[in-house]
């Protein structure tokens, strides 16, 4: 495998100014266990080991259920999940994967029937802060779990 370059040592500034974006998306008004389970199906669809790796042991920091981890990749079989929940989880999916012809009228609908529109808009932050981090961790193949201890990630105890 070839050696990929440290993406944070080489763009200190542009890294400086992603965190600040990737810190305000933590400050929103959509609760953190949607963020948490957005956050691992954008890691799932975009195939990126790093980001699910983090993102399951964060959702496991915050009390999500390991089973509702387990179910998310098949969400719209399992009844462990919210409507509102589900609605998130389709933003995510529909906003991760874009159709040649953008979001269709339906899913937007059943989605706004869910979220209100601050929420709305703070979610689609979310997902895009996720499919950044996916596309910077993946293009780098940064290492799964190389950053659990400065993260605290060690506690969820999944190693």
């Amino acid at each position: 495998m070839t050696q990929r370059i440290n993406f944070a040592k080489e763009s200190p500034d542009i890294m400086k100014k992603f965190m600040e974006f990737v810190t305000a998306t933590k400050d929103n008004v959509v609760e953190e266990s949607i963020r948490d389970l957005v956050n691992v199906r954008v890691a799932q669809l975009n195939n990126c080991t790093f980001c699910l790796d983090m993102h399951i042991k964060q959702a496991k920091l915050h009390g999500e259920r390991e089973l509702r981890l387990y179910h998310l990749a098949s969400w719209r079989e399992s009844m462990l999940f919210s409507p509102r929940e589900r609605a998130s989880l389709a933003w995510a999916e529909i906003l991760t994967k874009l159709p040649d012809l953008g979001v269709p009228d339906d899913i937007y609908e059943r989605v706004r029937s869910q979220l209100s529109e601050k929420e709305l808009s703070d979610l689609t932050f979310v997902v895009m802060s996720a499919n950044a981090w996916t596309r910077v961790n993946a293009g780098f193949m940064t290492v799964p779990g190389s950053f659990d201890t400065a993260l605290g990630l060690d506690k969820a105890e999944l190693n």
